[in-house]
């Protein structure tokens, strides 16, 4: 028989938690993924290890049309309540930096932890299934797949976003909405490189590779983290996190030196070290090849000694309000995750069902809720997942 209780579209982060504890509360509970394999995503995080949660973790972590909407979800089930789970299956991990935390062993722990929930609550698993339609029927809804038609009470779509399309991940959660008459905050690539046009990368191809500890801004917004110069552009988890707020014809005002007073340290140095040159005076403060690039671009005579304070401040200002604009970001092929999706006016915060069509629910990436990097995401997966399961 193909009917049940509940199918859920995508076997990720979200789909996986909301199958376990829907199958706990005794529904007959169907998973549907189009890949061949479970949790992809959980598996290639964090270099191989999942950065499962942040013990940070709060509203002001996610950006959405509606900041508020992530709040129930997120105190319904916590991160401790995560970390409890995994410590309950003998799993080891820890802090990395900034409350993120990892597996010590292998992010196929997280996967194997989630399945073997599914496999304790019931929950059946259906692996490479192309879904090519879902209406609605009278007593719920009705799945087609090249693996059979399924009927289930209620549907919820946990697809994820269009980020990394190598996973298997599409746009199928948006064109469901749409097609129930939900309305979709526009998706963007989110925690994304940036690239520069091609008068940047001439000028700064010689830096890639080349990693320093920045604050980069963009409008209101400020990050504190590593920045990273790449063949392309710009990464790192400073320009991660920018770029979900970074828009296209926008400056970023990067420190390059946080925490260093630099027009007092070249005042110094001038009386100090009257014959160095300016490369060599930046080389202290910045990696070598970067402090070239900046002596360059900023001009001046030989010897430090013969600067007036006025050029002295311009090259303290490229360093510490260097002004770039990117020309756009790497897109969804290296995205992290999606910015925007199904507009969350059109669900309830606390059980993820929409207003309008009763028995369909949305959860995880497919929804206008996006987490910063470093855990935030997987929690959000997870805090979805929960509430919706305890609901469907």
């Amino acid at each position: 028989m193909n009917f049940h209780d509940v199918i859920i579209l995508g076997a990720g982060a979200a789909g996986l938690m909301c199958a376990a504890i829907a199958g706990q509360r005794g529904h007959r509970v169907l998973l549907l993924e189009q890949a061949r394999h479970p949790g992809e995503k959980i598996r290639i995080s964090g270099g191989g290890r999942c950065n499962f949660t942040n013990l940070h973790t709060s509203p002001a972590n996610f950006l959405s049309d509606n900041p508020r909407f992530c709040r129930s979800a997120l105190s319904g089930y916590t991160q401790r309540d995560f970390i409890a789970l995994v410590e309950s299956y003998g799993i080891a991990w820890h802090e990395k930096t900034r409350g993120q935390l990892f597996c010590d062993g292998s992010s196929r722990q997280i996967v194997d932890m989630l399945l073997e929930e599914c496999r304790k609550a019931h929950a059946q698993l259906r692996l490479g299934g192309r879904i090519s339609a879902v209406s609605k029927s009278e007593n719920g809804f009705v799945v087609v797949t090249d693996q059979g038609e399924f009927r289930g009470r209620s549907l919820v779509v946990a697809t994820g976003g269009p980020s990394i399309p190598k996973m298997g991940s599409s746009g199928l959660g948006y064109k469901i909405a749409e097609q129930f008459g939900l309305k979709i905050v526009t998706p963007r690539p989110a925690l994304v490189p940036l690239t520069f046009d091609t008068a940047l990368l001439s000028q700064f191809k010689d830096l890639s590779g080349v990693s320093v500890d920045a604050v980069v801004n963009c409008g209101k917004t400020g990050f504190d983290e590593a920045l990273l110069f790449t063949h392309r552009g710009l990464s790192g988890p400073a320009i991660l996190q920018i770029s979900s707020y970074w828009r296209e014809g926008s400056d970023l005002v990067i420190d390059l030196a946080p925490g260093i007073d630099v027009l007092a340290g070249l005042k110094r140095l001038r009386s100090d070290h009257p014959r160095q040159e300016m490369a060599t005076v930046l080389a202290d403060l910045v990696p070598k090849r970067l402090a070239r690039i900046i002596a360059d671009a900023t001009g001046g005579p030989a010897r430090i000694a013969d600067f007036s304070d006025a050029h002295l401040a311009n090259v303290a200002a490229a360093l510490k309000q260097w002004r770039v604009r990117p020309q756009g970001t790497e897109g969804y092929r290296t995205a992290e995750v999606t910015l925007g999706g199904v507009d969350t006016s059109d669900l309830s915060s606390k059980t993820f069902e929409s207003r309008s069509v009763p028995g369909l629910y949305f959860i995880g990436e497919v929804v206008d809720v996006t987490g910063h990097l470093g855990g935030f995401n997987f929690q959000w997966a997870w805090s979805s997942g929960y509430a919706a399961g305890r609901h469907v």
